[in-house]
Order: C-alpha cells, then structure tokens, then sequence
C-alpha cells in the first residue's frame, strides 16, 4: 500500500499535499488565447494534486503556435489567470505555470497579426498542425533567429515569468520538452547555428540555460523549474544523437549550478519514444540536487518504489487526471480510473467546449 505518494512532500520552500503532481497537458480551451472560468474550474477540479503544472502557456504572441492555447504576456491574461490560481490554491493544492513557446511547431493562421514562426534555424518540422480557419496545414518554415529575436526571447520568457508571479502562480516550468523552441536549441537536428547557441553540447544547451538564468533573476530559483524529455522524438528530433546523453547530464550540472527547484524529466516511451535509458535517469540524479520530477505511464505501485527508492521526489500523472479529476483519491482507495475520449482532447465535443474537459465526474458523482 503506497504511503510517501500520499503524504505530504517539500518543493523549494513550498509544502504540497502528496507527492503526486498534475503533468502539464495542451487543452486547448483558451478562446482568445485568454484563460476563463472554464479552465479555471478544471483546474480546480483536480486540486487535490500535491502541485499542478499548467498547459503549456505562450511567454509571447510568437510562441502561440496551436490554436486555443493561453497567453501569459498581456494584462488581460494575468486577470484571466488569477482565477486559476485562487481557484486551485482554495483547494489547498500548488501550480506552476509551464511556459511554452512553439518555435517552429506553428503556424500563422493560429498567431495574432505581427507574430512570426521563428527558430533557431530555418528548418520547417515535418507533420501538420491544426488550425481553425485553415483544417490541417504542414507545419511552417520558420525564419531564423537572430541574435538581438534571441535576446528577446530570453527577455520575454523572463518577463512571462513575472507575469507569472502577478497572477499568483506558486512559480513557473520552462517547457524544454516535446519539440518546442527550447528544446528545438538544444537538437542539433534542428539547430544548425554557427554562433554561440549552435554547434557543440555547451553551445546548444544555452539558451535554456540564458533563459533559466534570466527567469530566476526575475523571480527567485525557488520558483523556476524545467521540463526535459532526453530521448524524446516530439516535434520531427531526432531521438537517437550520439550526444544526448552527454548533452542532458551537461544540462543538469547547469542547473545544479543555477539552483532551480525542480526537474521535471519525462519519458514518452508509452506513446512510441525511445525509453530514456537509466542510465542517464541515474546520471541526471547524480547532477541534480534540487527536486526530481519523473513523468512516464506511472502506476500507483511503480511511483511508490520510485519515490522510496531515491530515484524520484515526486511522480506526475499526465492522461489519467483527463478523466479523473479525483485520480489522487482513485489511486488512493484503489478504485477503478474512468477512461478519457482522446477526440476531445484538444477540440470541443458535439456539446461544446466543456464536454471532454469538466463533465467527467468523479467518483462519487460517477457511482450516484
């Protein structure tokens, strides 16, 4: 029977609840790119979560990259945030706000007039993305950044993160996973840069380094963790370079050294990635001091062995808080997890917006 899942854990100078944590998932239910009631009680819903980890959050109008997803850089975003915030920290739970900008996973017809896809190199991804207006459309070719557009996004991450604080968020994750501009720096399939942010392991890893550095200058490192994905084949990168490993141990030495308060480490083996192998699990847990998240198709039993073990302090639960907003009770009690409908994943049902995102019910309402 799992006993440190449920009990009381230590992130930074916060105290959570239990030692699970809500993963971050695109929703899309932001009309506007502006958060509302609906998210907020979604939310809300699932705040009997140690920390939740919000939907990856546009730092810019150039990060909007899907349609529907939240900004957090204008002021009538923060307002719309600070519903979230007190609607989930009146349920007694903790959230970070991820920042996610989409580099080149994007497209125009999801972005306001005067934003631009842009990535470190000028390499369109392969796949399509989904647009309103347009259906399903290839993936953009990107402009190349240059280096005064990477001194602004350095800055604008920076600035998403006070934005961050101001909404009432307990801190903020930089979203270094699953294809996006982060993560795309730190790809050299993506990445072919001849200057100080391309080429070499230490060259690639700066950016996320800069912005690290410059959020926890705004904000405090007790506020500011990372999402990675070693291994990871989101986004059309390659999984499989001679350097990943070296690359994401490099990176934890890095942060080690900046103090951020957590990483949150994911392995999408579950949904067709190459599994992140232990020893670079390992590796990274030697590096790394602060906080350790692993995220991966968890079950009660395998989070329990990982957190008594040392290899983990907290576990995140990703696909199965879709259809249980009650999942810590669930897998508390043992009790049978409902399933989620993947068609309204990132699109409204035949009933609209909310079918597929605040109509599941939780136990209790399930069994009436």
């Amino acid at each position: 029977m799992a006993q440190k899942l449920f009990s009381e854990a230590k992130l930074g100078t916060l105290t959570l609840q239990n030692h699970v944590v809500m993963a971050p998932m695109t929703r899309s239910r932001a009309l506007g790119n502006i958060p509302n009631d609906m998210i907020a009680e979604y939310y809300a819903q699932r705040a009997t979560a140690g920390l939740i980890i919000t939907e990856g959050t546009a730092p810019s109008p150039n990060g909007l990259g899907y349609a529907r997803i939240p900004g957090i850089y204008n002021a009538e975003q923060v307002e719309g945030w600070k519903k979230v915030t007190a609607a989930v920290h009146d349920k007694g739970s903790r959230i970070f706000v991820q920042l996610m900008h989409t580099g080149r996973i994007s497209h125009l017809a999801n972005m306001p007039s005067g934003a631009e896809v842009v990535a470190p190199s000028a390499i369109a991804a392969a796949g399509s993305i989904w647009t309103d207006t347009e259906g399903l459309v290839p993936n953009a070719t990107p402009r190349e950044m240059t280096s005064e557009d990477v001194q602004s996004a350095i800055q604008e991450f920076a600035q998403a993160a006070k934005n961050a604080v101001e909404a009432g968020f307990d801190g903020i994750e930089l979203h270094g996973a699953n294809g996006y501009l982060i993560e795309q720096f730190l790809s050299a399939r993506s990445n072919q840069r001849t200057d100080e942010y391309g080429g070499p392991v230490e060259n690639r890893a700066r950016f996320v380094l800069d912005v690290a550095a410059a959020a926890i200058a705004a904000i405090g490192a007790d506020r500011v963790g990372v999402r990675l994905s070693p291994f990871g084949a989101a986004g059309d990168l390659m999984p499989h370079a001679e350097d990943t490993h070296d690359l994401y141990v490099y990176l934890a030495h890095k942060l080690q050294e900046l103090g951020v308060v957590y990483i949150h480490l994911v392995d999408h083996s579950s949904q067709g990635a190459p599994a992140v192998p232990q020893e670079t699990v390992d590796a990274i847990r030697a590096a790394f001091k602060g906080t350790l998240i692993l995220c991966g198709n968890y079950d009660t039993e395998r989070a329990e062995a990982d957190l008594e073990s040392g290899r983990a302090d907290l576990i995140a639960f990703g696909r199965p808080f879709i259809a249980n907003p009650d999942l810590v009770e669930r897998l508390q009690t043992g009790a049978e997890l409902a399933q989620f409908d993947a068609s309204t994943f990132f699109a409204p049902g035949p009933k609209g917006f909310e079918q597929g995102f605040i109509d599941y019910p939780a136990l209790a309402e399930a069994q009436v």
